[in-house]
């Protein structure tokens, strides 16, 4: 068995790299199906957000090149520039790498907790599409469980940090105050619900929520009290909006320079503050060179996520610690089903001799030998089938200058010291 972890994050690559290496997920389960019909994987699983795209693979004879070049071509890229982005673990590295990700340790925010939902979510779409079993659904369990013990005896998770809480604290700065600000978010994801907590505690009045389909905008402003529009309604609401936050699964740009440009004169000029949490992005890039406009992408929040990040470092090596413990665990298990399934075989083979040595003893029988002839044939015939191959393999490993091949085997028949010596 092998296991991969492989891709990019935001340490690695730019936004601009990272949307394009994006899986939707209308993509995810025949891109999981092709994975594994192209390269010799026997399961795997696609962990996709606006920081990251992984790839979780178990598969004999571990090829991490291959894979690359399927991602590569999957979304057209230049395999030169995808293999200077990417990353790759493996084996005992790889179930640590998921363990600190499900932990929110390689996360831009450190502890955040969301990428764990981000991560099941993975599995259950990875489970759908049948590319899930038992070593990869085994390893995806202990993940999840690794991670709810460092969310329950660590303080990372404590004083909400993200993404999301960046995006407020942020607005925050800018405006004096908040509740006499209107804010726009675009989407209904889990994201967006953060951001509309948030600004909601902050006092914010005046929340509209867009999204495409005008049933989930409403689930979610219901929560808080917001209006519900349709994304083809946001240019009016635009030019009432002072903070606009963004976060969608569209392929395409959802706010345009000139619907921006267009809601500034109608504002005359009063400034609008933008951030744009979306991968691939939701607002042009050239929205940001418009004058009165403030716009941020994830990757410009950094700053505003270390100055939240302090509280959580302390906690942080103590999750590292679970993280290694967990992953110690898992391995050990793992090795354990390889002991099961060597035992399997090598009962298989015990039994077989068994009972070929046991059908000799009743044709003895049957041909007039006595009960105590045909019992000493078959515990000599047996006796001598169950050592013959070790034997034989303890003389060439002993002529070999196997020693350590020769104390294993001492203490896997359980030997005394001495005890084989003649006295």
């Amino acid at each position: 068995m092998a296991f991969l972890a492989l891709g990019i994050n935001h340490k690695t690559a730019s936004v601009a790299i990272r949307e394009r290496v994006a899986f939707t997920p209308g993509q995810m389960v025949d891109a999981l199906q092709q994975l594994c019909r192209q390269q010799p994987n026997r399961e795997a699983a696609i962990l996709s957000t606006c920081n990251r795209s992984e790839l979780y693979l178990e598969q004999e004879g571990a090829d991490a090149d291959a894979v690359l070049r399927w991602l590569a071509d999957y979304h057209q890229l230049d395999m030169q520039e995808l293999r200077a982005a990417a990353y790759v673990h493996e084996d005992e590295a790889a179930v640590r790498h998921m363990m600190r990700v499900a932990c929110g340790l390689d996360s831009m925010v450190l502890g955040e907790p969301q990428i764990l939902g981000q991560m099941k979510s993975a599995f259950a779409v990875a489970r759908e599409a049948g590319t899930i079993g038992p070593l990869l659904g085994r390893l995806f369990q202990s993940t999840f469980s690794t991670a709810k013990t460092v969310r329950t005896d660590t303080a990372i998770g404590e004083n909400p940090v993200s993404v999301a809480f960046a995006a407020v604290s942020l607005a925050r700065q800018i405006f004096a105050n908040l509740h006499r600000s209107q804010a726009l978010l675009i989407g209904a994801g889990e994201t967006i619900t953060l951001v509309a907590r948030h600004l909601h505690e902050q006092g914010v009045k005046r929340i509209v929520v867009a999204n495409r389909t005008l049933e989930r905008a409403s689930l979610l402003a219901e929560q808080f009290g917001a209006h519900a529009i349709l994304l083809s309604d946001i240019p009016q609401e635009l030019v009432h909006s002072d903070i606009v936050i963004s976060s969608t699964a569209s392929q395409l740009p959802i706010l345009g320079k000139g619907a921006v440009e267009s809601a500034l004169k109608q504002r005359r000029h009063k400034p609008i503050f933008m951030v744009d949490i979306a991968v691939p992005r939701d607002i042009e890039p050239e929205v940001g060179e418009l004058d009165d406009v403030y716009l941020y992408s994830v990757d410009d929040l950094h700053e505003v996520i270390e100055e939240n990040l302090k509280s959580r470092q302390g906690a942080a090596q103590a999750a590292e610690e679970l993280v290694l413990a967990g992953t110690g665990e898992f391995m050990a298990r793992l090795r354990e089903l390889a002991a099961v399934d060597l035992l399997k075989a090598y009962r298989q083979q015990a039994e077989r001799q068994r009972d070929e040595e046991l059908a000799k003893a009743r044709r003895l029988l049957a041909n007039g030998a006595s009960a105590e002839e045909a019992l000493t044939a078959l515990a000599r015939g047996l006796t001598n089938k169950l050592l013959h191959a070790p034997s034989v393999q303890l003389k060439k490993l002993s002529a070999d200058g196997r020693v350590d091949a020769l104390g294993v085997v001492q203490e896997l028949f359980a030997l005394e010291e001495g005890e084989s010596k003649q006295p």
